[in-house]
């Protein structure tokens, strides 16, 4: 399966602001439209809480579809810039990709980690922890908005680990806008909240990129 597509950051047009709504009014599978730095705003700004955390209730790398190729591999196909050959069992050979956190090409699929955009720890902290079961495996497998999970070189991806943007960001200078973003986006998407730091941090970043529309489709 082909990951389903979400409008990414960016202009849209008048039809479409027509009949989105706000997200305080909003209910799963609505389409939202707001901008970027009121996205932020709207943001619930919460303590953050860590107690009885485990990576293991985020259910991650299904096979959702039972087509043989779980999230990872699904991740993998769909965000190739060229196509890789997959053989039997899903077996992935060939390829590129592009790691946008670094700028860097790769072409070995097993040199790349799935980044949760939005990592399962602080997921967890913002909001996730409670969330029913089948919950966290949907987040951890969210094929439903191509932002939500990102190919990108493990060395990115383990310098970030659970980190929020007030505490890492990617090395690419260029990269930065759209992982603010992207950040802002997965967080509205799924109700997540922030703390006072993340969203001090995320609103002195905003400035620094266009304040463009930012357009979700609402899990939860």
């Amino acid at each position: 399966m082909e990951k389903l597509k979400a409008l990414a950051v960016g202009v849209v047009t008048a039809a479409a602001l027509a009949g989105a709504m706000s997200p305080a009014v909003a209910d799963p599978g609505d389409t939202v439209s707001t901008t970027l730095r009121q996205a932020i705003d709207d943001l619930p700004v919460v303590d953050e809480a860590r107690t009885g955390y485990e990576r293991s209730k985020f259910k991650h790398w299904v096979d959702a579809d039972r087509d043989g190729c779980n999230t990872r591999a699904e991740v993998l196909i769909s965000e190739a810039v060229v196509p890789p050959t997959v053989g039997s069992g899903c077996a992935i050979s060939g390829g590129v990709w592009h790691s946008y956190y670094d700028d860097a090409d790769q072409t070995v699929a097993r040199s790349l980690d799935i980044d949760h955009m939005v990592p399962l720890a602080e997921a967890w902290d913002s909001g996730a922890s409670g969330w029913s079961s089948a919950e966290r495996q949907a987040y951890a497998n969210d094929l439903g908005d191509d932002r939500a999970l990102v190919a990108v070189t493990a060395r990115e991806n383990r310098s970030k680990a659970d980190q929020d943007p007030a505490e890492w960001l990617p090395s690419a200078a260029g990269a930065l806008c759209r992982y603010v973003g992207e950040w802002v986006a997965v967080k509205t998407r799924w109700g997540l909240t922030v703390d006072d730091v993340e969203a001090e941090a995320l609103r002195e970043l905003a400035p620094g990129c266009p304040d463009e529309e930012l357009t979700v489709v609402l899990a939860r």
